[in-house]
């Protein structure tokens, strides 16, 4: 299959390119103009083609559509929650307006005849808000976000929707709830705590600077999650929503005590306001029912070996 991957350069990115590759599918990825290509990914990958892509101009998304792939795993976006709030229109210009760029020029090739191509678009398990009960969130509830990431997400999915329902696009969405592993950012909250744990051993001190430890949320390993994403590629049924979530939920409490014990710190957690997020979710578990059973995917690598995997990937 003719794959084109966008926003291929970021965490989930890197991770998905060589499953696809090794999967056997001829890969077009996209990276920012001017952005290199990661050490991680190999340039004369086999099957690898990399094209510029700027969400924000029309003729650059239509030049990474002229080979008119049969299928979109749509991953680029402003995904940082914390640029997101410096800038809500810039997180609307690139999450919402982008992909409806990108749907709209795929639908067009639809309708001329031209292709027929799956969009696969990643969105977040944030735009169901905060609910009503700390119970594992279900595709059909109503979304209710309550952060500038996730409402821009949110207009993504309905911009890829209306396309859907003018052009015939082969639309199918999946819902990621966190996810994490070796090589992620340390501006995401399980390598951050790896990251500061390892300064408080390494200097002797006896705290370390957190946020609010209350919230839950349903952790996954990268490399479940871009499996799910193949799974939904060959198995994902079109105009469906599909959760990606293991269904088990794990307190920033309980990641940062795992941490620690892995790295050996005794050091606790100091609550300090300028790392609390405001409207912070409380709960965020997910009901991967409808794809477990749409491809007979679940989580396979467990919360303990992500987090190792994680530290041992960290250099002091």
């Amino acid at each position: 299959m003719r794959i084109l991957v966008t926003g291929a350069t970021g965490f989930v990115g890197r991770w998905l390119l060589p499953l696809l590759l090794d999967e056997g599918h001829e890969v077009t990825a996209t990276r920012m103009p001017g952005e290199g290509v990661p050490e991680t990914i190999a340039s004369d990958a086999r099957g690898l083609h990399w094209r510029s892509l700027d969400l924000s101009d029309p003729v650059s998304v239509q030049e990474v559509l002229e080979d008119q792939p049969e299928a979109v795993v749509h991953l680029a976006a402003l995904a940082s929650g914390a640029e997101a709030r410096r800038d809500p229109g810039l997180a609307w210009e690139v999450n919402a307006a982008g992909t409806a760029r990108l749907a709209n020029l795929m639908g067009e090739q639809r309708s001329a005849g031209r292709t027929d191509p799956v969009l696969l678009l990643v969105s977040t398990a944030e735009v169901y808000g905060v609910g009503d009960a700390p119970r594992p969130r279900r595709e059909d509830e109503c979304p209710a976000p309550v952060s500038p990431y996730a409402s821009s997400k949110l207009g993504a999915e309905v911009a890829a929707r209306e396309v859907a329902r003018r052009t015939g696009l082969r639309l199918v969405i999946a819902r990621s709830f966190p996810h994490t592993g070796p090589g992620q950012s340390d501006r995401y909250v399980v390598p951050a705590f790896a990251r500061r744990l390892r300064a408080a051993r390494r200097l002797g001190v006896p705290t370390v600077k957190t946020g609010n430890l209350q919230p839950v949320r349903d952790f996954l390993d990268v490399r479940d999650v871009v499996a799910a994403y193949s799974a939904l590629l060959r198995g994902g049924v079109e105009g469906t929503v599909y959760n990606v979530a293991s269904g088990a939920g794990h307190s920033l409490h309980d990641v940062f005590q795992r941490l620690a014990g892995i790295l050996g710190v005794k050091a606790v957690a100091e609550v300090v306001p300028e790392f609390i997020r405001t409207a912070d979710l409380p709960h965020l578990v997910g009901d991967a029912s409808r794809i477990h059973a749409a491809t007979g995917w679940s989580p396979r690598i467990s919360f303990d070996q992500t987090l190792q995997d994680v530290v041992d990937a960290q250099t002091d």
